[in-house]
């Protein structure tokens, strides 16, 4: 006859839901040790503990999606503020400046940078459609969604104010529709390495380059 394992005693009283309504009196004779110190606690004391550690479990991961959906709400409140000001954004010319201060001041991106192409010849003599490598007119083309990494010399952090200061990088082409052919690209920049980083979602980059595509379509060739 096999002996009776510790597997064997946990079945059974896992199956057996009324034994210890049977012997209630061993509840209050088996005795723990705490996971607080090497004294000895009863089962009730013990069962008290655990559902101690996890309603605290459970207050920290309310903290955390409070923490998470006020972020979400000042992050939307934010977007709401920029694409506002884009759509009430009157010179057409300064509207490439309009979205990288934006991003800047709303999101506070450290440096942003833009640079457009394909647009209307009364714009082509402004600095953001100036200067644009046929090689980042490639890049940008290969990105079917945001760049986020860290910056490996990058052509389009020479055109940010400190390019030195531009550890990590999200480089986020600029399409009219999804699909269709870019026609610009954003450049977001960072000190810290961690800032844009290539495990991160880039949902929200997306949608800020939607936005801004969108707006920027009345720079382009008919």
């Amino acid at each position: 006859m096999n002996p009776i394992t510790e597997d064997d005693i946990a079945n059974y009283l896992a199956n057996t839901p009324d034994f210890f309504e049977r012997h209630a009196q061993l509840l209050a004779q088996v005795q723990l040790t705490s996971p607080h110190g090497s004294r000895a606690v009863s089962l009730q004391e013990r069962q008290a503990e655990m559902l101690r550690e996890k309603i605290k479990a459970l207050e920290h991961r309310i903290i955390e999606m409070v923490r998470a959906g006020t972020e979400n709400v000042v992050t939307a409140d934010r977007l709401q503020r920029w694409t506002r000001d884009l759509l009430t954004w009157r010179d057409p010319r300064g509207l490439p400046w309009e979205i990288i201060n934006g991003l800047h001041t709303q999101f506070m991106v450290p440096q942003t940078g833009i640079k457009l192409w394909d647009l209307d010849p009364a714009y082509a003599d402004e600095s953001y459609a100036q200067n644009v490598s046929d090689d980042l007119k490639a890049l940008t083309e290969s990105l079917t969604t945001p760049y986020v990494g860290l910056n490996s010399g990058f052509e389009a952090a020479s055109w940010l104010n400190d390019p030195q200061q531009a550890v990590s990088l999200a480089l986020v082409p600029l399409r009219a529709e999804p699909g269709q052919g870019a026609f610009g690209l954003l450049v977001l920049a960072s000190p810290d390495a961690q800032r844009y980083h290539a495990d991160m979602g880039t949902d929200f980059l997306e949608r800020i380059a939607q936005l801004a595509a969108a707006a920027l379509t009345r720079l382009r060739a008919a």
